[in-house]
């Protein structure tokens, strides 16, 4: 892109909007990319280029861009009830119903559900509960809070604090004491030469079992994980992983945090990304796919322990000091309500492993001719594609030379939205893509990954 025209649409955003995950500097010098509409799996900038957003927007917009049952839902629960709220034993109808829904689809037994408007909010109510939790049971210390390098649980403070990314942390003096970061999952970089999966389990719970007991097992909270790291470069945990994991924490009475936010709702081929990773949380926060994010909302999902340690806290009569203005929005409720009729009526989870098992193909197939693809991984419709120099040797590219980025921009040129994570491709399209938008990706994909090995290849000769 070139330097915005002056008093255009896109020196206007340069001047008046800050945008999020982007370096402004580069941003006042290339401008927005301005879109326009959306159609299904496509969207169109305001120049009318269609794109295959492969993507779902950010890894959210699971029905599609254009689902008009949605649309009619946000609209008739906005002419019955354009607001309302939850606080003091108040409740908008249809946020009992949702609430009832997400209780009885959730694998965690006997459960409740607590909404907020943003996956952030979700995972930060989450770590307050479990200090609930522990101080009830007499162990207020503990108050630790383990998450994993690589792993996203947000942008507030709380939240980024248990980001595993060092871009959350940077401008901000994070993390917070008392948030600790153990070992990532990823059988790709994490290895040791010649170390099989199972040694590579048995190292990452021992290694979490010397983090608890350097730390002080009665300081210690609870676990946050993605079933699957999503912005960390889609890293799916060998098998048995959760449960060398939890054996830890249930051996320590460590609250298991499920952060559900991209996996929920079908995307790994299960309705949970807890039940494709063999995850038994005590808690998960749900966001995005709740609503096709066609509207804010979260929501946590507790069970009956913490249910029962919130009533012992509050059992002189005092309240539960916690709350946002939005939780549970008529709105935003009725939206989430017709999203899960959806994906039950398009019985999402066996379409999601049909159409994964399609791009899965795909996308393996273009990854054998190529030169530069060390690994392609993900379950369900959520994919990386992590691009290496030597593949035989794993070697990663030099970070200057931005190959995740040129991809980008070459794809974008092609039609393509993907996301970069480094130089691992993510590809994550809503959950209704058929088989001709698999195609389409697939093709895409390779296009312009043939242009971007020309590049690399020229580059390494034009060095020579």
């Amino acid at each position: 892109m070139s330097q915005p025209a002056p008093n255009s649409a896109e020196a206007r955003d340069v001047l008046f909007h800050l945008h999020s995950q982007t370096n402004s500097q580069a941003h006042a010098e290339r401008g927005p990319l301005i879109m326009d509409r959306g159609e299904g799996i496509h969207v169109f900038d305001n120049q009318g280029k269609r794109y295959v957003e492969a993507m779902a927007g950010l890894w959210c917009t699971s029905l599609g861009f254009s689902e008009a049952r949605l649309k009619r839902a946000a609209a008739e629960a906005y002419d019955r009830f354009g607001f309302y709220h939850t606080f003091n034993h108040k409740t908008p109808a249809a946020t009992i119903d949702l609430a009832e829904k997400l209780c009885s689809l959730a694998p965690i037994p006997n459960a409740q559900a607590y909404f907020a408007t943003s996956g952030s909010e979700a995972t930060e109510t989450m770590v307050k509960l479990a200090w609930i939790y522990h101080a009830v049971h007499g162990k207020p210390g503990k108050r630790k809070i383990i998450s994993r390098d690589r792993g996203f649980h947000g942008s507030t403070i709380v939240a980024a604090s248990m980001c595993g990314m060092p871009r959350m942390h940077r401008e901000f003096g994070l993390p917070l004491p008392g948030f600790l970061h153990t070992l990532c999952p990823d059988p790709y970089r994490g290895t040791l030469p010649r170390e099989g999966m199972d040694d590579f389990v048995a190292r990452l719970a021992g290694s979490l079992e010397d983090m608890i007991r350097q730390e002080g097992a009665d300081t210690i909270a609870a676990f946050i994980a993605e079933p699957i790291n999503a912005g960390g470069g889609v890293i799916v945990p060998p098998e048995g992983y959760f449960a060398a994991v939890e054996a830890v924490l249930r051996r320590h009475n460590i609250l298991v945090l499920a952060d559900e936010v991209v996996c929920g709702f079908g995307r790994t081929g299960n309705m949970w990304g807890s039940q494709t990773v063999g995850m038994t949380p005590d808690m998960m926060a749900l966001a995005k796919g709740i609503s096709s994010s066609y509207f804010p909302i979260s929501a946590v999902v507790l069970g009956k322990p913490v249910q029962d340690a919130l009533a012992e806290m509050n059992k002189g009569g005092e309240i539960f000091g916690h709350g946002f203005t939005n939780s549970g929005h008529p709105v935003g409720v009725a939206v989430a309500l017709e999203a899960i009729r959806i994906y039950e009526e398009m019985d999402v989870v066996p379409h999601v492993r049909a159409m994964g098992a399609r791009l899965r193909s795909g996308l393996d197939a273009v990854a054998g001719k190529s030169r530069i693809v060390g690994q392609v991984r993900g379950a369900g419709l959520m994919f990386g594609v992590e691009l290496v120099a030597n593949p035989a040797t794993r070697a990663a590219f030099d970070i200057g030379l931005k190959i995740g980025a040129r991809f980008d921009a070459e794809a974008l040129r092609n039609g393509l939205i993907i996301r970069p994570m480094g130089d691992t491709i993510a590809i994550c399209p809503p959950l209704i893509i058929d088989e001709a938008g698999v195609d389409e990706i697939i093709e895409l994909f390779r296009r312009t990954l043939s242009t971007v090995e020309q590049e690399v290849e020229a580059n390494l000769l034009a060095a020579e």
